[in-house]
This record gives structure tokens, C-alpha cells and sequence, in this order.
């Protein structure tokens, strides 16, 4: 069978490494690619929808197949920024509830109860990243099965267009865990995502106040099915036959405008009056609107700093579209900016020694560099690069906008997050996690530290869009002095729970938690006043809201406060470490405890005491795999092209990894003459069942045989052709203008000699360039219009500037050449 575990669990036991013999046995049931059955059989997973939050219920189906009792280990990811609040296990009649204790405490009663032959299980949060959780169910007797549920709450993300992202990640990528950074790293139990043995179920409902005008999903769904005749209440499911080879997306849309909206929700009757589960908590969400005037006036300077993840798991479509959307980004940038481009892998580069002020002369150098960039610099070292970013001196007047592509695959997210909080008053950062498996924790943390905003690419979005509407928000004027002020009953006093609002954004959304202790009657009002000063103008917006409690909403909102002050708590804590801490890290304990929500120094842990009947002989261990999405290469006869997943990990401990389809034993001893310059180790791969020993060649990215290296750069595909808007929009001047020229003509589709004989007489050639590259785009690419949107903003203002006698004229003979019916007035002249 591969290889089997089998070691017998005491505490604190160092579990030797099995060794392989190729020896292959006859299995039945669910397999890894090792061979061994897998006891996980099906995951369903139930999500309600109320307004902007979503209560996610997850149940695990496992039953043992063999002949020996069995301990099934699941790491697998959450949304970075859901509060766990149940876990459970059913096992026949019996129901045991998960307790939450203190982590090492919750370990050693695992153990313990192991060690003497009961069952339990163990749900817990990875110390270095909130998104990662690993579950534990231990002794599970041959022929038994049994049912996880696991329960969590989270918000809804607002999407530039409105639609409320709710995300099941089922892609666990490996993360790259930097040398010499902190903590162990999380090891991960990873298949191809074609090849994952168990089947998912996936359905929702959803409700609001508002009609649900539709849901779209990145995966297939069963058509939308509404539960009243006023649409407010639907349900929709994945269609039958899903496979595990993407997170599940989906996108809500509700008729109407998010409004400003306050849910009260009563306190628990058995809890503590004063305490906070024992208290009443609002949830207030705000969506500010700043005045036309204000929003016409993009500014026309910053220091615009783009960090480039060049990671070699960023390769193929990735890297283009990435190189595609930096293009868009640097012809958008408005003159008088300044500008620096960074990339990083295992090591960082930049384009120019330190930012330098946008012209004709530094954009073209900057693009001759984003042409040649591939994913060629091996991890994903990211904290490196943000520290030399961070020691730059500010640009006078030129405030500091630092946008972040990455996949999202790294270890010391922790580390990352606090680095950008250190350095929130300099700048603000905008994140775009690339791809299934994008951590959501890094993403969202870094913007949420760096008063940014966050988007995610997954499947067929294109990030162009999403970029350039971070660069509208970036380009906006920065709202300061925010502050929240709370007019309530003078019997009852607020405490506020979650961090204080660093950032707002036209339409954006923002949320404030926060506890009412003391008794008010039924019909008492409260008010919450946002203040703050954008562009020098001073604005506030006010919301009045009744304080007697929304009914049905469970604790919902105590469980989502709970979990914005213990991830407060847990970052007060990181910063304090080494330092008198004040019995932080006991707050987050209590509170954790208190509230029944997870966090990273708790666990959940239930043990099964009424079963009398002790579990005998040595339990065997079950890694239950996730889904990946690293392209595995392979192999052809003996030999392998390439081993794309390995090689990531800057830290090579004596470990096992079983990635796609190799299982691989790292740090075996050197051989005699090997140079420690050539070889980063050594690999003993089992391939079919017998063990071929390679050498890792140390390669700028990713390992690969030297004797394939070549045949593998021979092979890559080539490149598609350039998509025609990216095509003109290359051939944009830094100023705004388009020349006149063969290339634009051919960007065009008319020949060059169509073009200059239907110019106007009077018109230069960079204004009748530049007002047909304008028709092009209205004519032909209005679907894309976010795109080019700011970058025609730029062209329009340069033909103001010009003060040319013959605009009409122009725009009347460029849509008789181009074909198209265009006004002048649409194209902002």
C-alpha cells in the first residue's frame, strides 16, 4: 500500500519516518496516490446567507474501512477571516460538542485520551496563518463511522460592482515558509485537484430585506430558486458532479444599493450580564458617499510602488496576466507621479534603484523590463522586499500607494501582516491575491493594516478590472480624521470592538462592532456618527437605529465581535512579545472561551466518554489530502521532466511531504564530491514503485534534471497573440497621446495610408491619433471600459491641453473612418 504510518501514538512521541520498499498492495476504497485508503468520504456543506453574513455549517463524513483502528489528520482552509463557533461529533446515537480550551491543554487531553483508548477530536487554527485549520479524529475503530460538523460565521466582501464574494476555499496550496522565519510551518497533504478522493456538496440560502436579483458562481449551479413571491428569500445548489479543482465562488447581487444598516442582537440569556456574550451588540454597517465634485478630481500625484510575486508557482497564465496588467497600470498613471516596479521570489529586484518620476523616457524602460519577466525567482519571499520598500524615504507630497500581486502561497503571513501594520501611517496598500488557493488572511490583512482595499483573480476573472479599480481608489484624495462618535440612552454605555476605521472608499463598505451594557426601553434609539475630511472637506455621515434587538439572528454578531477583538488582541500580543505582555494572550484565551470562538491560542477538543469499550492495538495514521493546483509534470518512463512542487520550502527538515505524485524524503545525507554550491539536497522519489535517487540542480527557480532542462525550455508554448485593446494601448504615449503611425493604424485594423488621407487638414497628428484611439475604444470596447477608463481620462485631458481648432471635425471624420457613431461629448471633450 505505498506507504503506511503505523505508529503507535504516545505523548509527545517523535513519529518515525516509514521506509519505502516499492512493495505495492491491493487496496479497496477511496485512495490516495500513495495507496492508502483515505477515511474521508464526503464533505457537505450547507451556507445561509443573511443580508452581508454568512453562517457556513460543514459536515465531514468518515467511516474506516480497514482492519485497524485509525487517526484521520485534515489540514484544510477557512476563510481568513471566519469566526469558528461549533464543532461536533456524531458517532451512531451519540452526539459529543466541542469544548474550547487552551491550546496545549486541549492538545494533551487529545492525547491522553488516545493514549488510553477513547476517541476524540481536535480542531485547531494554525499558529501561522488564521486560514489554516487541521482536524483530528482519533480511534476510529475499523467498520465505524463518524460525522464532523463544524460551524463558522463570516462577512461578506462588497465587490466593485456591488455583488456580495462569499468563497469555500477548497485549494490548499503549499506555502512557502521563509529560512529563518519563525514557527514550523503548516505541512500539508496535497493531491492534483482531479484526483481528490472524496465528493463535495454545496448548498445556500439566502435572505434580505432587498429582492436577490441573482447569484453567479465560478462553478455550475443549479438554476435559482426563490422560496416567496417577493424574491427576498432564494436558495441555489452546485450542480451535480463537481470536482475539487477550484475554490467555489459565489457572487450575490440584491436590487437595491447597499444601504446603511444597525442590527442589535440580545445578549445570551445564561451569560453574564456586562460581559460580552452576556450584553446586547450592534453591528453597524456604513457605505459613505462622497460628494461628485470630489470624485472628478483624481489626483495627479503619488509615489505608486508595485510589488510582482515572480515565484515560480506564478508561472504560465499568471505571469501574463500579470505583465498584462501592469501595462494597463502604467499607462494609467498620471505625469507628475513617481513610479518603481519590484518582483520577487527567493530573492527581490527592482527596476530602478529607488522611485522615479513618471515620463515618457522611465515608462518605456519600465515596460522593456515587465516584457522580460517570467516566474523564474524560486519562493515566495515577500517580507524581504516589503522591508526595503518600508526604508525608502518618502517622496515629499507624494503619498505612498503600494500595490501587491501575489498567490498567496507563504508561510510567515503573521510576520507579513505585521510589517505592513508598522508602516500603515506611511502608506496604503492594495492587495490582489492570483489564483485558487490565494491565501485570504495575507490578502485581506494587508489591505485591512494598510488602509487598502483587497481583491482576489480566481478562475476566468480577469485582473485588469479589479486593478484598475484599486488604482481609482488609490488615485482618490485620502480621507483623514476619521472618527466615530456614539449618541445612545444615558443608561446605556458602548464599547467598541473592533479596530478603529484607518480607511474609507467611495461605496465602500465599513463595519463597527460593538457592546451595549445597560437596560434601556423598548423603544430607545441610538446614533453612530462617522466624521471625517476628504479633499479638505469636511463630511459626516449619521445613522439612527433602534435598540431593541433584531429577532432570529442567533449569536451571530456577538460571535463576529468576538472575533474582531481576539484578532486585535492576538496582533497587540505579536507586537508585545519579549516585552511584559500585560496578560494579553490570557485575555484572547478567556474571551476565546467565553465567546465559543476559535482563535490561535485556543482549540476545540471533544472526547467520546461513553464509550466503555477500549480501542485496542496501534492506531494507524491517515493524511486526508486537499486539492492543489501546482501543474505536476509527469513522469515519462523513468525519468521526470520536472518536479515543479518540491524545492519550495527555503527549510529542509527531516519531514515526509507526499505532493501530487511523488513521496519524497528530504535532507538525506550528502554524497562525497558533491559541491554544496550545485545541490540544495537530495531526493530519494519513489516513481512507479522503485526508488530512483536525482540531484536537485540548483536552478535560478523550481529544480529541475539537468539532462531535461533543455527539453522543457524548448517546450514552452508560445505566445498567444496580443489581445487588440492591450495591443493600442501599448502604443499610448506617458503624456496621454497616441502618434500617428504605422503600428496605430494596424492597432486600427485600416492601413496606414486610410488613416493619414482621412485626416482633417488642420489637425496634428498626435490629436488625430489620439481622438481616433479614443473612438476605437468607445466604438468597439465599451464591455472593457473599466480597463481604459482612466488611461482615456489621461488622453482627454491631454486634448483639452492642446486647445486644437478642429476637434468636431476630427471626431465627424475618425467614426466615418472607423465606422462607428460616437459623440464628441462621450468622449470627454
Amino acid at each position: 500500500m505505498g506507504s503506511v504510518n503505523t505508529t503507535t501514538r504516545k505523548k509527545n512521541c517523535s513519529q518515525q519516518l516509514p521506509v519505502h520498499t516499492g512493495t505495492m498492495v491491493n487496496s479497496c476504497g477511496l485512495l490516495t496516490l500513495q495507496r492508502e485508503p483515505v477515511p474521508l468520504k464526503s464533505i457537505e456543506v450547507e451556507l445561509e446567507v443573511r443580508d452581508h453574513v454568512a453562517t457556513v455549517v460543514s459536515t465531514l463524513n468518515y467511516e474506516n474501512k480497514e482492519d485497524k483502528p485509525l487517526e484521520a489528520v485534515f489540514v484544510f482552509p477557512l476563510p481568513g477571516d471566519a469566526a469558528v463557533c461549533h464543532f461536533s461529533a456524531q458517532i451512531g446515537q451519540t452526539q459529543i460538542v466541542a469544548e474550547v480550551k487552551e491550546k496545549q491543554k486541549a492538545r494533551e487531553e487529545y492525547d491522553d485520551a488516545l493514549s488510553s483508548g477513547q476517541q476524540a477530536f481536535l480542531l485547531e487554527e494554525s499558529d501561522e496563518s488564521p486560514d489554516i485549520f487541521s482536524l483530528h479524529v482519533g480511534s476510529l475503530p475499523p467498520g465505524e463511522s463518524a460525522s464532523i460538523r463544524l460551524e463558522y460565521v463570516t462577512e461578506l466582501a462588497v465587490q466593485a460592482d456591488d455583488g456580495l464574494r462569499f468563497c469555500l476555499p477548497a485549494v490548499l496550496n503549499p506555502r512557502y515558509q521563509p529560512q529563518g522565519s519563525e514557527g514550523a510551518g503548516v505541512q500539508v497533504t496535497s493531491v492534483p485537484a482531479s484526483l481528490v478522493p472524496y465528493s463535495l456538496s454545496f448548498s445556500a440560502r439566502v435572505s434580505s430585506p432587498r429582492p436577490v436579483s441573482k447569484v453567479e458562481s465560478n462553478c455550475s449551479l443549479d438554476p435559482l430558486q426563490y422560496l416567496n413571491t417577493d424574491q427576498t428569500q432564494a436558495t441555489v445548489k452546485l450542480a451535480a458532479g463537481h470536482k475539487f479543482d477550484r475554490d467555489v465562488e459565489l457572487l450575490i447581487y440584491y436590487k437595491d444599493a447597499h444601504q446603511p444598516t444597525a442590527v442589535v442582537e440580545a445578549g445570551q440569556a445564561s451569560a453574564e450580564p456586562g460581559s460580552l456574550m452576556g450584553d446586547p451588540v450592534v453591528m453597524v454597517s456604513l457605505y459613505p458617499e462622497f460628494p461628485q465634485s470630489v470624485m472628478s478630481s483624481m489626483a495627479s500625484c503619488g509615489e505608486f510602488v508595485l510589488l510582482m510575486d515572480r515565484s515560480g508557482s506564478m508561472s504560465n497564465t499568471r505571469i501574463r496576466s500579470a505583465k498584462d496588467t501592469l501595462l494597463l497600470l502604467l499607462k494609467s498613471l498620471p505625469m507628475g507621479c513617481y513610479f518603481n516596479i519590484y518582483s520577487f521570489g527567493s530573492r527581490y529586484e527592482h527596476i530602478f534603484p529607488k522611485s522615479v518620476e513618471y515620463s515618457q523616457q522611465t515608462m518605456e524602460e519600465a515596460l522593456k523590463k515587465v516584457e522580460q519577466m517570467e516566474a523564474d525567482l524560486g519562493g515566495t519571499e515577500i517580507l524581504e522586499p516589503l522591508k526595503h520598500i518600508y526604508s525608502q524615504p518618502c517622496i515629499q507630497n507624494q503619498p505612498r500607494q503600494l500595490f501587491v500581486f501575489t498567490d498567496g502561497e507563504v508561510g510567515n503571513t503573521k510576520e507579513v501582516i505585521d510589517l505592513v501594520k508598522k508602516n500603515s501611517g506611511s502608506h496604503r496598500c492594495f492587495s490582489f491575491g492570483i489564483g485558487e488557493g490565494a491565501s485570504s488572511a495575507l490578502i485581506n490583512g494587508m489591505a485591512k493594516e494598510g488602509g487598502g482595499d483587497a481583491q482576489f483573480i480566481t478562475g476566468t476573472d480577469r485582473m485588469q478590472p479589479k486593478v484598475m479599480q484599486s488604482l481609482r481608489f488609490a488615485l482618490q484624495p485620502a480621507v483623514v480624521d476619521i472618527s466615530v462618535t456614539w449618541d445612545l440612552p444615558k443608561e446605556v454605555s458602548v464599547t467598541v470592538l473592533s479596530p478603529p476605521i484607518t480607511a474609507l472608499f467611495q461605496g465602500q463598505r465599513s463595519l463597527i462592532y460593538a457592546q451595549l451594557t445597560g437596560q434601556s426601553s423598548e423603544a430607545a434609539e441610538g446614533c453612530v456618527t462617522l466624521k471625517y475630511s476628504l479633499a479638505g472637506h469636511p463630511s459626516e455621515n449619521q445613522l439612527h437605529f433602534s435598540l431593541r434587538p433584531a429577532e432570529d439572528t442567533g449569536l451571530t454578531v456577538h460571535r463576529l465581535g468576538a472575533r474582531n477583538l481576539i484578532r486585535s488582541l492576538e496582533m497587540e500580543e505579536r507586537d508585545r512579545r519579549g516585552q511584559q505582555d500585560g496578560g494579553v494572550k490570557e485575555k484572547v484565551v478567556q474571551l476565546s472561551v467565553q465567546s465559543g470562538v476559535s482563535s490561535s491560542f485556543t482549540a476545540f477538543i471533544a472526547v467520546n466518554k461513553d464509550n466503555s469499550e477500549v480501542i485496542q492495538g496501534p492506531l494507524v495514521r491517515r493524511n486526508i489530502p486537499t486539492p492543489c493546483t501546482f501543474p505536476i509534470l509527469k513522469s515519462s518512463g523513468r525519468h521526470m521532466s520536472a518536479f515543479r512542487i518540491l524545492g519550495r520550502s527555503g527549510r529542509y527538515k527531516r519531514e515526509r511531504r507526499e505532493l501530487g505524485c511523488l513521496s519524497v524524503h528530504m535532507d538525506a545525507p550528502r554524497r562525497k564530491g558533491i559541491s554544496h554550491k550545485a545541490i540544495n539536497s537530495i531526493f530519494y522519489i519513489i516513481v512507479s514503485g522503485s526508488p530512483v535517487m536525482y540531484e536537485e540542480i540548483e536552478t535560478d527557480g523550481f529544480p529541475m534534471m539537468e539532462e531535461e532542462n533543455q527539453s522543457i525550455k524548448s517546450a514552452v508554448p508560445e505566445q498567444p497573440p496580443r489581445d487588440p485593446l492591450l495591443q493600442l494601448v501599448s502604443l499610448q504615449e506617458a503624456s496621454g497621446c497616441w502618434l500617428l503611425d504605422a503600428a496605430l493604424a494596424a492597432a486600427l485594423g485600416k492601413t496606414n495610408e486610410e488613416v493619414e488621407k482621412s485626416k482633417p487638414e488642420k489637425a496634428s497628428s498626435e490629436v488625430w491619433g489620439t481622438i481616433l484611439a479614443l473612438i476605437w475604444l468607445h466604438g468597439f470596447k465599451m464591455d472593457a471600459k473599466d480597463e481604459w477608463e482612466l488611461l482615456a481620462m489621461k488622453a482627454a485631458s491631454w486634448l483639452r491641453a492642446q486647445n486644437a481648432p478642429c476637434v468636431s471635425e476630427c471626431v465627424d471624420a475618425g467614426n466615418v473612418l472607423l465606422g462607428c457613431s460616437v459623440k464628441k461629448e462621450a468622449l470627454g471633450l
